[in-house]
């Protein structure tokens, strides 16, 4: 009897253990959906790729502001302990060709013409422990740019930062965003520099 209970005990342990190491492979969305986070990413799509259910959240975006270039930004957090940032999304009036050019050279992966005009990049950090990707996409002035700073361990980091940005890119990049007749003429904004693929 005692050796059947522990047999009992010792199975459903080993359940439990074979559920918590499960991964979802399910891909992203192929369509935005609600609900929501920060009204305009994919809460599904959020949980998905960083394995968090239900995560924190801080952040918000304004289309309105820039001449309709918009600004803003909207990032993601664990709930148990130090409360990591899992995952971290912005759109700034700031966005300059060139930067997606230099990633593209030093081997980051093209973004598909998401929208009309645009370009970007994507990749997966090969250095980081924590499965980090990125993504960035520019049009005209607009840029958005997606840090997945804790990933998913199993599952295809740089296909799901690819996926975020097809979801959330339409929904961002505003009528406001059309090309300068002479992009090549402007000056490049100051900025921190992204991530490499390179390491």
């Amino acid at each position: 009897m005692l050796m059947a209970a522990l047999a009992c005990v010792l199975t459903f342990a080993t359940g439990c253990q074979n559920g918590e190491a499960k991964i979802d492979r399910s891909p992203l969305p192929m369509a935005a959906a609600s609900p929501y986070i920060c009204e305009h990413i994919p809460l599904k799509a959020v949980e998905l790729m960083t394995g968090v259910h239900d995560p924190l959240v801080r952040g918000y975006f304004d289309l309105t502001v820039a001449g309709g270039l918009g600004d803003g930004s909207c990032a993601a957090y664990r709930r148990d302990g130090e409360r990591l940032k899992v995952l971290q999304i912005g759109l700034t009036p700031g966005g300059y060709p060139g930067e997606i050019e230099e990633q593209l050279e030093d081997g980051a992966l093209p973004l598909p013409e998401i929208v009309p005009g645009a370009i970007g990049f994507y990749f997966k950090d090969t250095n980081s422990k924590n499965n980090a990707a990125y993504a960035m996409l520019v049009r005209g002035e607009a840029e958005i740019a997606i840090q997945l700073n804790i990933g998913v361990a199993g599952r295809d980091n740089a296909a799901d930062v690819l996926a975020l940005m097809k979801l959330i890119a339409p929904r961002l990049i505003t009528d406001a965003s059309a090309p300068s007749p002479s992009p090549s003429a402007k000056t490049p904004p100051a900025k921190t520099p992204s991530p490499s693929p390179k390491g």
